[in-house]
């Protein structure tokens, strides 16, 4: 075990309490906990720790700070209560942001004091970005906001948001882009909370904006230069995606693994799923590779597929074949229907096989 894991694992028995594992059911929703522990991740340098100690974190490697995200992931440590802060906000703020932007921003997002959402979806442009139909047109220095979000996380509590808008209706779809930080307490901002049947405490919304006038310095990144933004920015939160669903699919299937009673005609089926699961792990730990020694690779779109596919086909299995109980079991329950969305957010199993197919594979389009 190399010394950054010895201290990170000390940092976890101290900032977690002693029954956390044992009552992890319990505590996996314990707002109070996941806030105090966001914050102590923070200020011990354990939430962002490839980053330089200026913003945060604690100058570690890439290869150091996976195992550190690895170790946490197997841990089970809380999740953080504003996931778009951490990872899609805090990275394009430290990448693009300019002084003012960071000084004002960008601790408040990682420690969650304040928190954000994404403004990217649209109804008639859900995981196709380059297809969205929200302006944003200049009048001197301030940006005027027009249009639609949907299915935009945790709108309902954010006080800011990384907007992304066309700003330039002649230029080619993925060049006339541009990300703007909405104050989500602007006038012309309206929010609705759209009612779903998960269990997850996240909230979605839809948020209209009507002629919302947002200050040019308000810009993250150049003008029309909105999808460099997005790309980089979700980067880190694709980079980490794997883990998750590896993670999550093993657990998934615990529930089988323990029954006495696995039929002999699953077997086969069972097998699969674990091939999958493993399949994750070590794809992902290339792609880790392949980005620690800057080799070019497309693994994301894969992983994305694989990860979201296994997840469904896991905790499918296990609800299948534990029989009775399984409506019983409110863990395994949660989780079925929690990975029902697995194979929509972040990016639709259809669009990654495009992706797959056109980008990876060179295929034509028809």
């Amino acid at each position: 075990m190399s010394e950054v894991i010895e201290q990170y694992r000390h940092f976890l028995s101290e900032a977690l309490p002693r029954d956390y594992d044992d009552c992890y059911d319990r505590y996996r929703h314990d707002h109070v906990l996941r806030r105090d522990f966001q914050i102590a991740e923070f200020e011990n340098g354990w939430l962002v720790p490839e980053w330089n100690s200026d913003h945060g974190g604690r100058d570690l490697n890439a290869a150091d700070a996976l195992d550190v995200r690895l170790t946490g992931a197997q841990r089970r440590i809380p999740r953080h209560l504003n996931i778009q802060g951490v990872g899609v906000a805090a990275p394009a703020l430290r990448q693009y942001g300019t002084d003012d932007q960071q000084r004002r921003l960008l601790r408040s997002a990682l420690r969650g004091d304040e928190w954000w959402a994404l403004g990217m979806s649209e109804p008639e442009a859900g995981s196709d970005l380059a297809s969205l139909r929200t302006t944003g047109t200049l009048h001197g220095d301030t940006i005027v906001v027009t249009g639609q979000k949907i299915w935009t996380t945790q709108a309902d509590e954010s006080r800011w948001c990384t907007l992304y808008v066309r700003t330039d209706r002649t230029a080619p779809p993925h060049r006339g882009i541009s990300c703007l930080i909405l104050d989500m307490t602007s006038p012309g901002v309206t929010v609705r909370p759209i009612p779903t049947s998960s269990p997850a405490i996240e909230s979605f919304c839809e948020v209209f904006l009507d002629a919302v006038e947002i200050p040019a310095t308000a810009l993250l990144g150049q003008l029309n230069a909105g999808w460099q933004v997005a790309m980089s920015s979700l980067q880190h939160e694709r980079d980490m995606i794997w883990i998750n669903t590896w993670l999550e699919s093993r657990r998934a299937l615990e529930p089988a693994l323990r029954s006495p009673d696995l039929p002999e005609h699953s077997l086969a089926e069972l097998g699969k799923v674990l091939a999958d699961t493993a399949a994750i792990r070590y794809t992902g730990l290339r792609a880790a590779a392949h980005r620690i020694t800057s080799t070019s690779a497309r693994f994301e779109p894969i992983l994305k597929l694989v990860g979201s596919e296994t997840v469904q086909h896991a905790a499918r299995f296990s609800f299948e074949t534990t029989g009775p109980t399984s409506a019983d079991n409110t863990p395994l329950v949660n989780e079925m229907m929690e990975s029902l969305a697995a194979t929509i957010y972040g990016g639709t199993s259809e669009v990654q096989r495009n992706i797959i197919a056109e980008r990876i594979l060179g295929l034509p389009k028809s």
